[in-house]
């Protein structure tokens, strides 16, 4: 990185020059002080790419140095240089965020050497960064670009260049499967088969059979041998949706295929190697269920080395109207209609919604307006009542707690289709409490 800003940090004034001497004749910016307070102001001024920082001086401690750099700016890298080097000093200062450790006295050599190794990690984490900014999620059908979503689009790419399992939480309809599907299609299996099941929708006795196959013979109705979900996925990635609804002792066939790569054919004694990535994905709280004996805990360490944990619609902000008028494209293309506009009214109504279906409730909404709506423009007495008034109930200030808890449970009643059974899960009451609370 010719002309990367460099600002060193060190009490000595030879030890200072010395540095801004050799690295400058390479075609760096070289900025000095010989202070924090000093320090601090140069780093305000230029953003440095990198910082060199003395670890003992008289007016500050270079950990305290390495903590203001890493809190204060996102993309600056940090060399640390010391006269009194501790296997201690040296562990915390990369702890913290420092990218190399030089002992006095260095060598040119050296401290050229650790400075082109930080600008090269800072150039990669920087194009690194352009590439999320600059449509990584929507190139695999993943909308949204809030700051919580630029980190899961992060670690997806992360993830697709590694081997390991990946375990995708998050709420129903957050899109855990176009996560997987994207981890997949950015990574080396790219071009192979990508095969998602969902394990709770086929019935227990039917789950091991198709997954893992069955040879001619096995059971009543084996009339062929037929492979399973797993050597169909053979070079490619299986996806395991909602692995919480399998039963213990599919759990410990699926831990064998994690650990072994190898399956077993249902009436087989003879194991197949299978070249396959997995990927998982729950809507449950897996280390809950583990300890609450619902869910082994040898597979959930088998499966829990990476995480990519999905956030709730009503938590990314803005993306809320960038997927509305994603899907309002859509819809309108497949039926053929006007794009319609949502007015400001329903804007503000979608950012105040809860979305307990996330990305998924708000799809199927703008599904049925689009169908239901033939304006061009679509206004809160379009949406459905329910959105309405929950929306509404927040509006008055000065209503009594007693006003407030019969909107809220004309609401939760609404929500779930008049079913007090429900209502009354959700209001944490018994039935009976209900309905006096009604009458």
């Amino acid at each position: 990185m010719l002309g990367a800003r460099i600002l060193v940090l060190d009490d000595n004034s030879i030890t200072r020059d010395v540095i801004k001497r050799n690295l400058a004749k390479h075609g760096y910016q070289l900025y000095t002080a010989n202070n924090f307070d000093l320090a601090k102001e140069i780093m305000k001024e230029i953003k440095p790419d990198l910082v060199i920082t003395d670890m003992k001086m008289p007016d500050i401690n270079g950990i305290e140095v390495i903590k203001h750099v890493t809190e204060s700016f996102k993309d600056t890298e940090i060399i640390v240089i010391t006269g009194y080097p501790t296997i201690t000093s040296a562990v915390d200062a990369v702890k913290l965020g420092a990218d190399d450790y030089l002992t006095k006295p260095f060598t040119d050599i050296e401290l050229l050497t650790a400075v082109k190794k930080a600008l090269d990690k800072l150039r990669a984490k920087r194009s690194f960064s352009k590439e999320i900014s600059d449509g990584f999620g929507e190139k695999y059908g993943i909308i949204g670009d809030s700051s919580v979503m630029i980190e899961v689009f992060k670690t997806i790419k992360k993830a697709s260049q590694i081997k390991s399992t990946v375990l995708i939480t998050g709420e129903s309809g957050t899109g855990k499967e176009l996560v997987a599907r994207a981890i997949h299609y950015a990574g080396y299996r790219g071009a192979e088969p990508f095969v998602p099941i969902n394990c709770g929708a086929i019935p227990e006795s039917l789950l091991e059979s198709e997954l893992f196959g069955y040879i001619k013979g096995a059971f009543t109705g084996a009339h062929n041998t037929r492979e399973g979900f797993f050597q169909s996925a053979n070079k490619g990635t299986i996806f395991l949706d909602e692995i919480s609804e399998t039963s213990p002792m599919m759990q410990i066939k699926l831990l064998r295929v994690i650990q072994e790569k190898e399956v077993y054919m249902v009436g087989s004694n003879h194991a197949q190697k299978v070249d396959i990535r997995i990927l998982v994905a729950s809507n449950k709280d897996l280390y809950e269920l583990m300890k609450l004996n619902k869910f082994r805990e040898d597979l959930f360490y088998r499966i829990n080395v990476l995480t990519i944990d999905i956030p709730p619609l009503r938590n990314r902000g803005n993306d809320i109207y960038k997927l509305a008028n994603f899907f309002a494209n859509k819809y309108a293309e497949e039926f053929d209609k006007t794009v319609p506009v949502f007015s400001d009214e329903v804007l503000e109504i979608f950012g105040k919604y809860n979305w307990q279906g996330n990305a998924r409730e708000l799809e199927n909404l703008v599904h049925r307006l689009i169908i239901l709506n033939d304006d061009c423009k679509i206004e809160k007495i379009d949406l459905p009542d329910y959105m309405k008034s929950r929306i509404s109930s927040t509006s008055d200030i000065k209503r009594s707690l007693k006003e407030v808890e019969f909107e809220h449970i004309k609401n939760v009643l609404e929500y779930t289709g008049n079913n007090k059974s429900k209502a009354a899960e959700i209001l944490k009451i018994d039935r009976k409490t209900l309905n006096n609370k009604l009458n």
